[in-house]
């Protein structure tokens, strides 16, 4: 695919190759000593050694932090700031998957603030108690086709207190300039290509359900899951296939440059999931996906026909897309229910039912829910029981 430069919703640097021009990256932002912050498995590899040797090559002097969780903490953030602030550093390069990209943000935006991260949660106007004069520039560079975080205006960071996972919301935490360069996923392995894939199509699929109007998100959403329907098993099964790989990192941002409208039940479900017992957010995504879809059917059905026209069903129903998205689980190995990957005791479901609830999330879902709703939910996945 060819080489390709927008800047919706940020500025967006497109292609195979990209990652060479990190260093314009820098220069335009006039960051002269970056921090890149990525994940441990990730600082280990040569292809972040390259990266390293060739910004220090060009004088600009550069650190890396590693100490990020799958699940990212509020120390890993504290800890990057401390080491950012003492090496005089002007600039974040947030690297990786999710949990690097998050961390690399909540660093940039934290670097500069004198309050605990925890006030600025996404609740209400409390974005506006940060300085945003002490939010530096970010540069975004996804290695996973996921979250999509690097269009994204927020970090999820698990206060270890409360193994609660909060969304840190602020409108500069977006970053200033994305480098999409396919060829840095090309060594995903497909449990992690199946999973993020999956986390993409639940952005973009619970965007388009939610309800309100924001025709703009709606039409992105639409492309984003059409996109994955036909680009994500090629990944997963050929993870060399470049146009496959390409597809799906734009997908990626697309599903979160939608949810801006909102997301639904899935995430509010698999939060507490990720947060306590440290499951991969794109897998239990997957895994909650069909319950979420058949619990919230009458409010969505007519939705899920358009999806279905959209994505060239030839039934456009709701039934078609159920089998699909079941179809296509089965394809990744994803596991049908929750009870396959962890071991949720009876008594803890009231605890994650109520984590579940005061999930930022849980606001957007098309049909409103009660307590008793998310621990119904839990049970069914549990079980391996989808609704009528």
């Amino acid at each position: 695919m060819n080489k390709s430069n927008w800047n919706y919703p940020t500025t967006v640097w497109f292609g195979e190759g990209r990652i060479k021009d990190l260093h314009l990256a820098c220069k335009q932002l006039k960051i002269k000593k970056p921090f890149l912050v990525t994940d441990n498995g990730l600082a280990q590899s040569q292809m972040v050694k390259k990266l390293l040797k060739d910004l220090n090559d060009r004088s600009y002097s550069t650190s890396i932090f590693s100490n990020v969780r799958g699940n990212p903490i509020g120390s890993n953030v504290t800890e990057g700031v401390e080491i950012f602030q003492k090496g005089n550093h002007d600039g974040v390069i947030a690297f990786g998957g999710g949990s690097g990209l998050d961390v690399g943000k909540a660093v940039a935006f934290m670097s500069g603030q004198s309050r605990p991260i925890w006030d600025f949660e996404d609740v209400g106007d409390y974005w506006t108690r940060a300085n945003p004069d002490g939010i530096v520039p970010i540069i975004a560079v996804p290695t996973t086709a996921g979250t999509g975080s690097e269009t994204g205006r927020a970090s999820v960071i698990v206060n270890e207190k409360t193994s609660v996972k909060k969304i840190i919301f602020h409108p500069k935490i977006l970053p200033s300039i994305v480098i999409l360069d396919p060829v840095l996923t090309v060594n995903l392995p497909p449990k992690l290509t199946a999973a993020t894939g999956m986390d993409a199509l639940a952005h973009n699929l619970e965007a388009f359900c939610a309800p309100g109007f924001h025709p703009m998100a709606d039409g992105i959403a639409l492309e984003g899951m059409y996109l994955i329907k036909k680009w994500l098993i090629v990944a997963f099964n050929d993870g060399k296939n470049l146009e496959a790989r390409s597809n799906m990192l734009v997908a990626a941002s697309m599903g979160s440059t939608a949810f801006q409208k909102g997301l639904g039940a899935i995430h509010s479900l698999s939060h507490p999931i990720n947060s306590v017992y440290n499951v991969h957010h794109g897998l239990s995504n997957a895994i909650f996906m069909p319950y979420v879809l058949t619990f919230n059917k009458k409010e969505i059905e007519k939705k899920i026909i358009k999806i279905s026209r959209y994505l060239d069903f030839k039934e456009e129903n709701f039934s078609s897309f159920l089998n699909w998205i079941i179809g296509l689980r089965k394809e990744l190995n994803i596991p049908h229910k929750l009870s396959d990957v962890v071991n949720v005791k009876k008594e803890d479901l009231n605890k994650l039912s109520s984590m579940a609830l005061e999930d930022p999330s849980t606001s957007g879902n098309p049909k409103k829910l009660e307590l008793n709703d998310l621990k119904i939910m839990y049970q069914h996945c549990i079980e391996g029981k989808l609704f009528n």
